[in-house]
């Protein structure tokens, strides 16, 4: 039993450390999403076309993709307080960088070292929220982890929106790299990694259990180990059709499609894409605590990865959007998509303890990775639909784009089926 000392000083720092790297997981989800909001101002800025605009957007999204399993590896030795430090300076340097250039050349490297900055970010509080929190609501932390990070993804379409009338897009994103470069101090001075490091015991011994037994190898044996087991994998490619059209979409092409091919205002549309994203932030709490409460994972996401796909069909065939019916679909969207944020409880559950942030890690990669293929792969299926275009498209032109979601989205879908149900525990769990 933890005297109450004790007990303030562990909830302290839980909430601390939750906090922390959450706020910073907040501004990865700002960035992840903002290209949508200043696409027109990006392409009048740096006069470019909709596959450049999607290859600047989609720099976030490659880095990220390549950090993903170095994170992974990091997180599992490092420790999270670590990464998250250097991870807020090189993202608080990438956005001054990105706000201040003169450039598309300089642009691009602002948003590379933005993605590489903040990619540590969510597989660091994933395996903070691991230690710190009892595991039978690791499906409930991952949802409100989730709700938090979209707070910054909420911030990227309206408000920023109503914001680009008082102040330029370039000032914004200053203001956004001295506010990573605080945190970047707060997590070094403030988050722990574990209990262990102020002398408590971990949550599982708090529960009467043995401690998880610690990674006795190299990590190159870990993450061939994490790989090698073919339960880690369904994860993995409903990451890359679910969230990886998600992003694509929300990220960059929403609100093109919806001025353009729609046309609606800028605000207007970026009123759909936050109702769309705040969707998927409330989705993912409540999919969460529902998966922990039923005990499964795998019915969950087949039921709201269906809905998501579904979702699309309007869209792809071109139907009016009205005000309302509009406004519900882009709900029921951000809603079925938050399906996929069950996965990574899957592929946690499916690996050994200590193997955590690589099991994560490996099946969050498919998201940022589908998302860097979409994003430019939307864009020149786009022009090349408009031919000779140019910058002036009709909504013939973005279905063709949308045609290319849907089918990552359709692929997704279909790779929930080989999910293997873990009941949410640990199949490795020998208690």
């Amino acid at each position: 039993m933890l005297s109450l000392a004790q007990q303030t000083q562990l909830q302290r720092l839980r909430w601390t450390a939750f906090i922390v790297v959450g706020l910073a997981f907040v501004l990865s989800f700002f960035h992840r999403f903002a290209p949508a909001a200043i696409a027109s101002d990006l392409q009048a800025t740096f006069q470019i076309h909709s596959a450049a605009l999607g290859g600047l957007a989609a720099t976030y999204f490659y880095v990220y993709t390549l950090m993903q399993i170095p994170t992974g590896i990091l997180a599992d030795t490092l420790g999270p307080r670590r990464i998250v430090a250097a991870g807020g300076v090189m993202a608080g340097v990438g956005s001054l960088l990105f706000g201040l250039a003169d450039s598309f050349s300089l642009a691009t490297i602002g948003r590379l070292l933005v993605g590489l900055g903040v990619s540590v970010t969510f597989i660091a509080l994933l395996k903070l929220n691991a230690a710190w929190f009892n595991e039978r609501h690791f499906g409930t932390l991952t949802g409100l982890t989730i709700l938090l990070g979209n707070l910054g993804a909420v911030l990227a379409a309206s408000p920023l929106a109503w914001a680009l009338g008082y102040v330029s897009w370039r000032e914004v994103f200053v203001v956004v790299g001295l506010f990573s470069l605080l945190l970047a101090a707060m997590a070094w001075w403030l988050v722990r990694d574990n209990p262990l490091q102020v002398g408590l015991p971990s949550l599982r011994e708090l529960d009467g259990k043995a401690a998880h037994p610690e990674h006795d190898g190299h990590w190159y044996d870990g993450l061939v180990r994490v790989a090698g087991n073919r339960a880690t994998w369904p994860g993995f490619f409903i990451n890359i059709g679910i969230s990886g059209t998600l992003f694509a979409f929300a990220g960059l092409w929403a609100v093109p499609f919806l001025t353009q091919g729609h046309g609606l205002d800028r605000t207007e549309a970026t009123a759909h894409t936050s109702i769309l994203l705040a969707a998927f932030a409330v989705g993912a709490f409540f999919i969460g605590t529902l998966s922990d409460r039923l005990g499964r994972r795998k019915p969950v996401v087949i039921v709201t990865c269906g809905l998501y796909l579904v979702s699309w069909l309007p869209l792809l065939l071109g139907w009016e959007l009205r005000p309302g019916w509009s406004h519900a679909l882009f709900f029921s969207m951000g809603l079925g998509a938050a399906g996929f944020t069950l996965t990574w409880a899957c592929a946690k559950e499916v690996n050994r303890h200590a193997l955590s942030g690589m099991a994560t890690s490996l099946v969050n990669t498919g998201a940022f990775l589908g998302a860097a293929i979409l994003q430019p792969l939307v864009g020149w299926a786009i022009d090349r639909a408009a031919g000779g275009a140019g910058l002036t498209l009709a909504l013939p032109h973005y279905q063709v784009g949308i045609s290319v979601l849907f089918g990552f989205a359709l692929f997704g879908w279909l790779a929930s089926f080989a999910l293997h149900e873990t009941n949410c525990r640990y199949v490795t769990d020998t208690d």
